[in-house]
C-alpha cells in the first residue's frame, strides 16, 4: 500500500472542523487507525473539531461511547449525532424511536448535536422506498419536536426528498437552521432549494476527483456562509490520497479544493467553514 500524503499546515492558527466522520467504523481499526492515531494525525493537520454521525441505534451508541472515551484527546473536541439511515429504515421500531428521543433528551451529556444520518437512498434500495419515506418523515418530526438540526443523506432520491422537506418548510415545521445536506450530490438547482430552506451544504472527497464536474459547479454557486467540510471517514478519501482509507486529517484537502473553486485563500475558507460548522451544530467557544 502506498504511503499517504500528510497535510502539513503552514499556519498554526488555521483550524479545520470535520463535520462528518464515522470514527467508530471498524475499517479504521483494520488498517491500524486506533483512536489515538486518528486523533493525533488529525490534530497535526490542524483539525480541532470532529462530529461523529450515526446511521442506526447500534452506531448511535458507538458514536456516543467514542465521544465519552476520547473527547479532548490531542486537543480535538468531539461531538456526535444519533439517527437511522435510510439503509437501516427497515430496522426502525417504536423501541428505536424511544431510544432516539431519550438520547436527544440527554443531548448535552452525550454531546449530541444532530439527528442523523436520515433521509432517502434510492441507489441501493436496502430498505423499501415507502419505508424509507415513512421513517424519514417521522425523524423529521422528532427533529422538530426536539429542536435539533438534521444530517440529511440523499442519493438518487432528490425529487422525493425535496418534496418531503418542502412540505415541512411550507407549514413552518423546519427549524430556521434545519441542518446539513451531507455529501451533497444534488444538482446546483436542487442545492439552491436546500439553501433557500436554510440548510448548509456539506462537501467531501468527491469534490477533489478529477472526473467530477458537477460538485464543483454546486460549490461555486453555494454561498460561502452555507458551506461545511467533511471527510465521511473512512469513505470518500480525497485526492491526493484517493484509494487509501480516509480519516479526518485529510479534510484540509477538501478545504483546499473549495478554495481553488472560490478563488480564495485556503486560510479564509478554513476560517469560514469552521465557523459555519459551529453555527450548524450550535457550538460556542469556551
Amino acid at each position: 500500500m502506498r504511503e499517504a500524503r500528510h497535510y502539513e499546515p503552514t499556519d498554526s492558527s488555521v483550524r479545520f472542523f470535520d463535520t462528518h466522520a464515522h470514527l467508530y467504523d471498524g475499517r479504521l481499526i483494520e488498517v491500524g487507525f486506533d483512536p489515538d492515531k486518528v486523533l493525533s494525525l488529525s490534530a497535526k493537520a490542524g483539525v480541532t473539531r470532529i462530529l461523529i454521525p450515526a446511521d442506526s441505534e447500534e452506531s448511535s451508541r458507538q458514536a456516543m461511547d467514542y465521544v465519552a472515551s476520547h473527547d479532548g484527546s490531542f486537543g480535538v473536541e468531539l461531538y456526535c449525532s444519533v439517527g437511522v439511515h435510510p439503509h437501516e429504515a427497515k430496522t426502525y421500531t417504536s423501541d428505536v424511536e424511544a431510544f432516539l428521543i431519550t438520547s436527544l433528551d440527554n443531548r448535552d451529556k452525550h454531546k449530541i448535536r444532530a439527528l442523523g444520518e436520515i433521509g432517502l437512498d434510492y441507489y441501493y434500495d436496502l430498505s423499501e422506498r415507502s419505508v424509507q419515506r415513512e421513517v424519514f418523515i417521522r425523524q423529521l418530526e422528532i427533529a422538530k419536536e426536539c429542536d435539533i438540526p438534521i444530517i440529511l443523506h440523499e442519493r438518487d432520491a432528490t425529487g422525493d426528498c425535496l418534496d418531503i422537506l418542502k412540505s415541512f418548510y411550507s407549514r413552518g415545521a423546519l427549524r430556521k437552521s434545519p441542518g446539513v445536506c451531507h455529501c451533497c450530490s444534488m444538482s446546483k438547482e436542487a442545492a439552491a432549494e436546500m439553501v433557500k430552506m436554510g440548510f448548509f451544504i456539506g462537501f467531501d472527497g468527491p469534490i477533489t476527483f478529477k472526473n467530477n464536474k458537477k460538485t464543483p459547479e454546486v460549490c461555486l454557486d453555494t454561498p460561502l456562509d452555507r458551506i461545511v467540510i467533511e471527510t465521511d471517514s473512512p469513505y470518500l478519501t480525497p485526492e491526493p490520497n484517493r484509494g487509501l482509507t480516509n480519516n479526518p486529517e485529510f479534510v484540509p484537502y477538501v478545504c483546499s479544493r473549495i478554495a481553488e473553486i472560490k478563488g480564495m485563500p485556503l486560510e479564509e475558507i478554513a476560517r469560514v467553514t469552521y465557523d459555519n460548522g459551529c453555527k450548524l451544530y450550535e457550538i460556542t467557544e469556551g
